[in-house]
Order: structure tokens, then C-alpha cells, then sequence
């Protein structure tokens, strides 16, 4: 019964090489929409690594499990996993990898309540700060403004989705450069990026001592800016979406020698005012392809057994 065990190597390797070699690699930055999908593809094998280990340990455990688990599978392919011969461990696995499921559900249940919330109060601010006149309708999908000193602009998703907007933001952008920002937050609204912050905040809370959580949270947070800033050039120019972003975060102090929270925006105005051209569509697609194969490496090792036996 070596398969549940080669799944938890599988997993613990994927964790660990994974993340080393997109870090590494020289089109992650030039790429940002194929550079999340392989980080989505990472954290998805190293996640069916545990799923899957823990159904065979279940079904080694428990003769009810391993009778809905292999329910039509024939008596070889039972006899080539041998779940009769697991140790005592099988059933503690089991239990340790249900239970770490179960968590990570939990968590993801809670930062869609915390997002929830923090989006309710959010929309309560905008009634209290942007009222509605006497025989006015609520609109969906609007452009609200807001009065304001400091320039900002944030997409407010939910069911009636909103582009917020100060009017500083208004004052400081002209133009080609106000497009190129709402441009950047309609690309976060069309690509849904706040799916992947909320799950990736979600197994990074859950397991904080797992790097490759916590890498894929970081990540998230990083090549979704990036993708929408993509989105946002390909319309309207890298040098005007630089030019925005740098008018709208000069006064937040960005740009000096201290570190602030929103570090990571001069990194993102060097980036499109050196970017190199994109990768050709035919690399694209391969690398595409060779990061879906990730999480299918898992389940040809889990049919090892069953296609020996049939094959």
C-alpha cells in the first residue's frame, strides 16, 4: 500500500519545486495571466496529492470506504492496490487529511464572510458619502464619485458591481490616463480576481507554516495587479498607464526611500515602461499546456496500479 505515500511525497515535492522554478523563471512578470494560471495549477496538484492519499488511506482504513471507493472496480485492480495490508497509519492519515480539508473549507467559508462584510460596509460608506437624491433610482453597474482629497479608485464587486472613483482621481487624471485606470479595474472585475485573493488568503490563514500557501497568496496579490495592468496597456499604452499610476500614488509617498504598503507600485511603473514584448502565442500555449499537466501527474499515479493490472 505505497501509493498514498508516494501521493504525500508527490505533494510535499510539488510544494517545494514548484514554486522554486516559477520563481525563477524569466516570463513570469511578462506573463502574468499564464504565470497564474500555473500557480493555480501548483496549489490545485499539491491539494488532489492530499485528497486523493486520503481517499486510498480511508479505503484501506474502512472496508465501507474502499466499498464505495472501488464499488465497480474489478477484484484485481482491488487486490493490486492491497488497502488489505495498511499499516496502522492508514487510519490516522485518513483522519489528519479529512481534517485538513475540512479546515481549509472552513477558512475559505470565512474570508467570504469577512469579504462580505468588509463589502457591505464598504457600500454603507458610499450610501453615507455619495446619498441618493429625492426620486432617484439605484443604478447597476455605475460609476459612483466621491468627493476627496486623495486621488483613488477601487471596483466594488457584488451583485451590482460599481466603479468608485474620487474626485481627486478626477483631478489628477486626464484623459487617455483616466481610461488607462478604469480600464485596469474593469480588467480585476472581468477576470475575477478577487476569487483567487479570497482562496489564496484562505490557505495561507489556514496554514500559516506552509510556504507554498503563503507564496501563492503573495503571488496573487501580485500578478493579478499586474495582469490588469496588462489589460489596461494593451488599450491605451504602457507609457499613459504608467503615467497614471504614477499620478495616482505620488502622494502616498511610494516613491521614496521608505517602505510603504503600496511598495510594490514602482516595481509595477518600471515594469511597463521596460517590459519586454510578449512571449509568442505558440509559447504561450505550451507553457499553458505544460502547467495543466501538473495536476494530472497525481492522478496517473494514483491509476498506476489499476492500469497495470488492466493493461
Amino acid at each position: 500500500m505505497m501509493v498514498p505515500v508516494a501521493l504525500l511525497l508527490l505533494g510535499a515535492l510539488t510544494a517545494v519545486v514548484g514554486p522554486r522554478l516559477l520563481a525563477r523563471a524569466d516570463w513570469v512578470d511578462r506573463e502574468p495571466v499564464v504565470a497564474l494560471w500555473a500557480w493555480q495549477c501548483v496549489v490545485a496538484a499539491v491539494l488532489l496529492c492530499c485528497a486523493l492519499s486520503m481517499t486510498l488511506s480511508a479505503a484501506a482504513a474502512w472496508e465501507a470506504v474502499r466499498g464505495n471507493v472501488f464499488a465497480a472496480a474489478p477484484h484485481a485492480v482491488v487486490d493490486a492496490y492491497a488497502l488489505g495490508k495498511a499499516g496502522p497509519w492508514a487510519a490516522p492519515t485518513a483522519v489528519l487529511l479529512a481534517s485538513g480539508g475540512l479546515w481549509s473549507l472552513a477558512m475559505l467559508v470565512r474570508e467570504i464572510v469577512r469579504s462580505r462584510a468588509r463589502r457591505r460596509a464598504r457600500r454603507t460608506e458610499l450610501l453615507v458619502r455619495a446619498p441618493l437624491l429625492p426620486g432617484e433610482e439605484q443604478a447597476h453597474g455605475r460609476l459612483v464619485v466621491l468627493e476627496g482629497e486623495r486621488p483613488d479608485a477601487w471596483w466594488l464587486p457584488g451583485t451590482a458591481p460599481r466603479l468608485v472613483i474620487t474626485t481627486a482621481a478626477l483631478r489628477r487624471l486626464k484623459g487617455r490616463q483616466l481610461d488607462a485606470l478604469l480600464a485596469h479595474e474593469q480588467g480585476h472585475a472581468q477576470a475575477r480576481h478577487d476569487w483567487l485573493r479570497h482562496s489564496s488568503a484562505a490557505l495561507a490563514g489556514g496554514f500559516p507554516q506552509v510556504p507554498v500557501f503563503a507564496a501563492f497568496r503573495d503571488e496573487m496579490h501580485r500578478l493579478v495587479e499586474l495582469a490588469a495592468d496588462d489589460t489596461a496597456s494593451r488599450r491605451f499604452g504602457r507609457l499613459t498607464t504608467a503615467l497614471a499610476l504614477v499620478e495616482l500614488n505620488e502622494e502616498r509617498g511610494v516613491f521614496g526611500p521608505s517602505p510603504t504598503p503600496h511598495a510594490h507600485v514602482p516595481q509595477r511603473v518600471h515594469r511597463l515602461l521596460t517590459a519586454p514584448d510578449r512571449l509568442p502565442a505558440l509559447h504561450r500555449l505550451r507553457l499553458t499546456a505544460l502547467a495543466a499537466l501538473v495536476p494530472v501527474i497525481p492522478v496517473l499515479v494514483t491509476l498506476v496500479p489499476a492500469l497495470r493490472v488492466l493493461g
